[in-house]
C-alpha cells in the first residue's frame, strides 16, 4: 500500500483553545446552544461524561461533499449544493447561484457522509428533513457562495440508531450468539477425536476456550463510575522525538481537559529532536499561554529539551522527576486525549493498591486507506474486549503507551531498573509500556478504564506497520518471560489466562503449517475444520465491533484475521530468535544509528574484499 495523506476527522476550530477547562470564574458553559437543546434537564457540571455527550452533539465538522435538496409541493433550483461543515444537529450547505428558500422552510435532504467526514459510525446514506434557520453570503476565493444554515428535525444519532443501525445491532447480537455456539460445537467435535491427534485437539481446545473467555469478561466489564469527590493531582508526560506534525495537537489535548485547574499540570519533554519539534510546541505553548491567563497555565505547561538524546524512557523518567502531582500520566506524542480522558481515567485509583491503569485508544487515521482501516477494528478489539476482560481480574498486562497513567512512587521506585534494563545483554529501547507495567506488577493491581479515551496515529505505510509489528512482538515475547516469574502469585483464574495467552500465539506458527501443508500434503484432506474456524473467529471481532462501535468498518476484521494468519503470524518465528534485538526499525534511536553504522562497515568490507578480489582476478589474466 502506497503512503497517503491522512484522513483525520476536522472539528470546526474553535475561537476558545481552552474551551473544555473548568472556568474558575464561572463566567462561561462548557455546553453551547446546539448541545445544550438535546438536555434532558439540568446538567450536573461534575458529570463530565454528560457535558462532554452533549459537547459532541453540537461539534461541527469541516467537509465537502454533495447535497440533495427536495422542497414539497415546490420545485428547487436546479443548483448544486455543497456541505461545508455538519453536526448531529444541523447542517451548513451552499451554491454558487442564489436561491429563493424561506426561513423555517421544512426541506428534505439526501446526501452520502464519507469515511472520516464525522466519527467513526456515521459514514452512510443520509435521508431526513430539516427547518431553515437562516441564510447569508460569503465571498470565498473570490467567488461569492450563498449559504443555508439547516437544523434537523431529528439529530443523525438518532436517525442511524432507527434507520441504519438498530436491525444490523440485532443482527450482529444473533450472529454473535450463533457463532459462538459454533464455536463451542466445534470444540466439542475436537473432544471426541481427541485420541487421534492429542496435541492438535488440545491447542483447539485451549485455544477457544481462551477466546470466547475473554469475549465473555470483556461483554462484562464496567467501567469505574466517576466520584465526583475524587480529584488527585495528575501530571501528563509527554516524550517528544521529531514528532513536529502532530506534537501541537496532543499539547493542546492535554491541557484543554475537564479537570480542576490546580489538578492538572502538562509537561513536554523534548529527547533532542533533529526536525521543527522545539519550534511546534513552543509555538503551541505560547498560543496557550496567551489565552490561558485566568486557567493559570504559565504555571502548569512547562518544556524543557533534554541535554542529549536517551531515548523514550530517559525522556519520561526526566519528566516524572518535573511533576509534582502524585499520579503521572504517559500520553505518547502523536495522541490526542478526549476532554473527559483524566477525569475518567484517574478513578481506579480510588483504590490504593492500583498502580497504573490503561485508557481506551482508538485509530485517528482510520478512513486513510485499509492498512489503518483493518487496525482501527483490531485496536478496539484489543481495548474493549481484551484489555477490559483482564482488568476483571485487576491484571491489564500491557498499559498501552499512547494514554497510563500510574502513581509516581511506583516509577521513581523502579526507574534506575527501568532505564538500565537490559535482556541477553542488550539494552531493551522498546516496549516502555509493557515493561514499566511488569515491575507494577509485581506489587500491585493494574486496570483499565474504557471511558478515558485517546487517539493515535497509526502507520498507513506498510513497511512501518511491518516493523512496528515486529517490534511489538519482541517485546511481547522479553517481557511475557519477565512476567512468568511473578504472575503465579496473582488470582488464579488470571495466570491461567497468562499462561494460555502465552502458549497460543508461540504455537501457532506450528499449528497453521500442520494444517495448511502437512494434512493436506500427506493425508491428502482439505483443512475445512481449520478454515472454518478462522473464519468464526474472524466473525467474532468484525461482529463485536459492529456491536460496540455501530460501524461500517466491522468487516475489515475478516481482512485483519487473514493478513494475521498469511502475514504477520510468521513474524513470530522470526521474533524468537531475535527477541533481544534493540532497534525500533522506524526512527533514529541511538541503537537504530549504531546498527546503521555496523551495516554501513560491513558493506565497505564487503565492498573492498570485492575491489581486491577484482584486482587479483585481472592480475591473473594478464
Amino acid at each position: 500500500m502506497t503512503t497517503k495523506k491522512e484522513i483525520l476527522t476536522t472539528p470546526r476550530s474553535d475561537r476558545r483553545i481552552l474551551s473544555n477547562i473548568p472556568d474558575p470564574e464561572n463566567v462561561r458553559n462548557l455546553v453551547d446552544r446546539r448541545g445544550a437543546s438535546y438536555q434532558k434537564e439540568e446538567i450536573d457540571p461534575t458529570d463530565v461524561n454528560e457535558v462532554y455527550r452533549l459537547q459532541r452533539m453540537s461539534l461541527r465538522y469541516e467537509t465537502n461533499f454533495e447535497v440533495q435538496l427536495k422542497r414539497p409541493r415546490r420545485p428547487v433550483s436546479s443548483n448544486k449544493y455543497y456541505a461545508e461543515d455538519i453536526s448531529v444537529t444541523g447542517i451548513l450547505v451552499y451554491s454558487h447561484q442564489p436561491q429563493q428558500l424561506l426561513i423555517d422552510e421544512i426541506l428534505t435532504m439526501g446526501f452520502t457522509i464519507p469515511g472520516g467526514a464525522m466519527p467513526e459510525g456515521y459514514e452512510s446514506k443520509v435521508k431526513l428533513k430539516a427547518r431553515v434557520v437562516r441564510y447569508f453570503t460569503k465571498e470565498v476565493d473570490e467567488q461569492i457562495r450563498y449559504y443555508i444554515a439547516c437544523e434537523f428535525l431529528h439529530p443523525l444519532n438518532e436517525y442511524m440508531i432507527k434507520n441504519r443501525w438498530g436491525v444490523s445491532i440485532f443482527v450482529a447480537s444473533l450472529f454473535f450468539l450463533i457463532v459462538s455456539l459454533c464455536v463451542i460445537l466445534m470444540r466439542a467435535e475436537s473432544l471426541i477425536y481427541f485420541r487421534f491427534n492429542k496435541f492438535l485437539y488440545l491447542y483447539s481446545i485451549i485455544a477457544a476456550t481462551f477466546l470466547l473467555s475473554r469475549y465473555m469478561f470483556g461483554i462484562l466489564y464496567k467501567n469505574v463510575p466517576i466520584n465526583p469527590k475524587f480529584e488527585p493531582g495528575v501530571s501528563i508526560i509527554i516524550p517528544v522525538f521529531n514528532e513536529e506534525e502532530w506534537i501541537h495537537r496532543t499539547v493542546s489535548s492535554c491541557i484543554n481537559q475537564y479537570y480542576p485547574v490546580d489538578k492538572l499540570e502538562v509537561i513536554v519533554v523534548d529527547d533532542c529532536s533533529t526536525d521543527r519539534t522545539e519550534e511546534k510546541a513552543k509555538d503551541m505553548i505560547n498560543l496557550i499561554h496567551g489565552e490561558g491567563e485566568r486557567f493559570r497555565t504559565n504555571d502548569r505547561l512547562k518544556f524543557f529539551k533534554l541535554p542529549q538524546n536517551g531515548g523514550k524512557r530517559e525522556a519520561l523518567v526526566a519528566g516524572v522527576h518535573q511533576a509534582k502531582h502524585e499520579l503521572v500520566v504517559f500520553v505518547d506524542s502523536d495522541s490526542f486525549l478526549e476532554p473527559h480522558a483524566i477525569r475518567n481515567l484517574v478513578q481506579p485509583f480510588q483504590d490504593p493498591k492500583m498502580g497504573g491503569v490503561a485508557g481506551r485508544t482508538e485509530v485517528e487515521n482510520k478512513f486513510t486507506n485499509s492498512l489503518t482501516k483493518l487496525q482501527a477494528v483490531r485496536y478496539y478489539i484489543a481495548f474493549r474486549i481484551m484489555k477490559a476482560a483482564e482488568s476483571w481480574f485487576d491484571t491489564v498486562t500491557c498499559l498501552s503507551g499512547p494514554l497510563a497513567c500510574y502513581r509516581k512512587e511506583l516509577i521513581l521506585k523502579n526507574e534506575t531498573a527501568w532505564l538500565n534494563q537490559k535482556f541477553l545483554g542488550q539494552p531493551a529501547t522498546f516496549g516502555d509500556d509493557r515493561s514499566m507495567t511488569n515491575y507494577i506488577l509485581k506489587t500491585h493491581r493494574t486496570g483499565y478504564q474504557d471511558n478515558a479515551i485517546c487517539s493515535t496515529i497509526v502507520p498507513s505505510d506498510t513497511k512501518v506497520f511491518l516493523s512496528q509489528q515486529m517490534r511489538w512482538k519482541r517485546s511481547w515475547l522479553r517481557e511475557s518471560l519477565r512476567a512468568f516469574l511473578f504472575m503465579w502469585k496473582k488470582e488464579p483464574f488470571m495466570f491461567l489466562f497468562f499462561i494460555i495467552g502465552l502458549i497460543v500465539p508461540i504455537a501457532a506458527p506450528i499449528i497453521v503449517v500442520y494444517n495448511l501443508i502437512y494434512v493436506p500434503l500427506i493425508y491428502g484432506i482439505f483443512p475445512t475444520t481449520f478454515l472454518l474456524g478462522l473464519l468464526l473467529m474472524a466473525m467474532l471481532m468484525s461482529l463485536a465491533h459492529l456491536f460496540f462501535r455501530k460501524s461500517t468498518l466491522w468487516w475489515f476484521g475478516f481482512i485483519f484475521v487473514i493478513s494475521y494468519e498469511f502475514i504477520l503470524l510468521w513474524q513470530m518465528p522470526v521474533a524468537w530468535v531475535t527477541f533481544w534485538k534493540s532497534t525500533w526499525g522506524t526512527r533514529e534511536t541511538p541503537q537504530d544509528v549504531l546498527e546503521k553504522e555496523k551495516k554501513m562497515e560491513k558493506q565497505k568490507l564487503r565492498r573492498s574484499l570485492f575491489q581486491l578480489f577484482k584486482k587479483r582476478k585481472m592480475g591473473e589474466k594478464e
